[in-house]
Parts: C-alpha cells; sequence; structure tokens
C-alpha cells in the first residue's frame, strides 16, 4: 500500500497520508484496544429514523437469514468491533465527519434489507454472505437499494461453495442477464481514491494467522483472493464482493497481535478507506 503518483498537491498529500499512515494507526493500538472494548457486550443498534444521523457517516451492518444449505457463522461475524474500528480509522485518515454518541464512541446500526432505512445507508456491509438468504420481498430491496445509488459491500466468504452459495441469493435481486460480475483491476478508481493500494491482498482471519501462519482459510480452494464488483450502467460498483479475503478481521482485530496488524490490518484499512471514500463519490 502506498501513496497515489501524482503531481502537486494533490499528490504530495497523498504520499504524506501514506507516509504517516502506519504511524497513525500503529500510535492507537492501545487506544483501539480499549475502544474495541474487549470483552464487552455488544450492543444491538437497530436503524430507526431517529438513530440515522445524516450529516456523517454511520455504520450500517445487514442482518440476514442463515440459508440451510448456507457456509458461514452468520451476520454478526467481526460485530461491532470492525464497524467501530473503520469508522474510527475513516474519521482519522480523511476529513469526513463520523456520527458519535455522547462518549466520542462511533455510532453503527443494524440494518435488514426491508428496513425503510435501509435507503438512508449509502453504504451498506455484510459478512460471510455465503451463509446468506434473501427471500423475494429481501432481494427486491437489495436490487432497489443499489440501483438507486446504494453501495453494497460483502466481505469473509472462502473458497467456491460460499461464492456460489452467495451468487445464487445475488442473482434473485441482479440476474446475470444483466448485472455481469467483474474482477476489478488494479487500474479501478477504488484503487487510488486515497491511499494507492498496489495489490489485491488476502487478508486472513486472525485465528488462521496464528495458527498456521498462512493466509488461505481453505487450504488451495481458496488460495487466490478476489475483489470483484456487479456495476450500474454508468460503472459505478453498486456491489462489492472481496472473495477468499476478511477485510472485517482485519478492522476488527488491528489491536490483538502486532504482526497481524503490520502485515494486514493496514492493507485492509487501505482498500477499506478507499472503498468508502469510492461510496461518498461515485
Amino acid at each position: 500500500m502506498g501513496a497515489s503518483a501524482g503531481a502537486g498537491p494533490g499528490g504530495f498529500r497523498r504520499q504524506l497520508v501514506a507516509a504517516l499512515v502506519v504511524v497513525v494507526l500503529a500510535a492507537s493500538l492501545t487506544a483501539a484496544q480499549r475502544l474495541g472494548g474487549l470483552g464487552r457486550r455488544p450492543v444491538l443498534a437497530w436503524a430507526t429514523a431517529e438513530s440515522m444521523d445524516t450529516g456523517a457517516f454511520q455504520f450500517c451492518r445487514l442482518v440476514f437469514r442463515q440459508a440451510s444449505n448456507g457456509d458461514g457463522h452468520g451476520w454478526s461475524v467481526d460485530f461491532p468491533r470492525a464497524d467501530e474500528n473503520l469508522s474510527i480509522r475513516f474519521s482519522e485518515l480523511t476529513r469526513a465527519p463520523i456520527s458519535t454518541d455522547e462518549g466520542g464512541r462511533p455510532n453503527h446500526v443494524l440494518i435488514r434489507l426491508t428496513q425503510a432505512e435501509l435507503f438512508r445507508c449509502p453504504f451498506v456491509m455484510m459478512t460471510e454472505p455465503g451463509g446468506a438468504y434473501f427471500d423475494d420481498r429481501e432481494a427486491s430491496a437489495l436490487r432497489d437499494y443499489v440501483l438507486k445509488g446504494g453501495f453494497f459491500w460483502a466481505d469473509d466468504f472462502w473458497g467456491e461453495y460460499a461464492w456460489q452459495v452467495w451468487e445464487s441469493q445475488l442473482r434473485k435481486a441482479l440476474p446475470s442477464g444483466e448485472y455481469r460480475i467483474v474482477d476489478l483491476t488494479l487500474d479501478h478508481p477504488i484503487f487510488h481514491m486515497l491511499m494507492r493500494v498496489p495489490e489485491i491482498p488476502q487478508i486472513p482471519g486472525l485465528g488462521v494467522w496464528l495458527s498456521t501462519g498462512g493466509t488461505s482459510e481453505r487450504g488451495a480452494d481458496s488460495a487466490v483472493p478476489h475483489i470483484r464488483a456487479i456495476n450500474d450502467a454508468r460503472g459505478r460498483i453498486m456491489v462489492l464482493m472481496t472473495h477468499n479475503s476478511d477485510y472485517g478481521d482485519g478492522f476488527e482485530e488491528e489491536g490483538s497481535d502486532r504482526s497481524f496488524f503490520e502485515r494486514f490490518s493496514v492493507r485492509a484499512y487501505g482498500f477499506g478507506v478507499n472503498a468508502l471514500l469510492y461510496s461518498m463519490t461515485h
């Protein structure tokens, strides 16, 4: 991960941010452990008309039902520390305001596809989509959400079976005949918003990294990480999919292990912050 190339003040600013990003994140590891609330019982804050802050960034996490043939551990994987930590780093590395409570903790909400508040979330993230099930109503809402400008990120699913289950649910909303899935290449703007992301990294779960020293959670079946997307007619990303990678753990576990942080969390944040900026500017 490095600064985007470019002459002039903008290019210099990006280079400076790149040089400082590791220092900024490393300096706040201890604070992250406190704020992340290791052992703290998570608060289930559901999106309501009153809870949605339209003047600042607010992380929206999708809550979904499990498919009977699904692959995954449910919507709550990496919750709530990934939601909080990405929000904090976004505020530190950009000028974007984030919504906070009275104690300064980032506000973040849980959302179902059938809630009206979905359309007040410019950014929605889900984890372990290989286990998801959408009924017709939910699929229709997802289609409406992304076609009206929403940005939907599905992260942390491994191997071909999980991909097939996820695609079967996604296609209820966005049929293959109309909406092609593409592999993003490194010249795409999402890799160059604030940070230059020079590769498609594989971010493992912390437990896999500590126990095996490897990055592929399912051996040869998940050896190659993918960053895929479905675009609208103008080329804007509507659905972002990080397959064979776990960016959420890169956010959640930033304060758990120094080697994991240095090798994976910094990379996860480089792409994650870019994704947030992309979602707000496209």
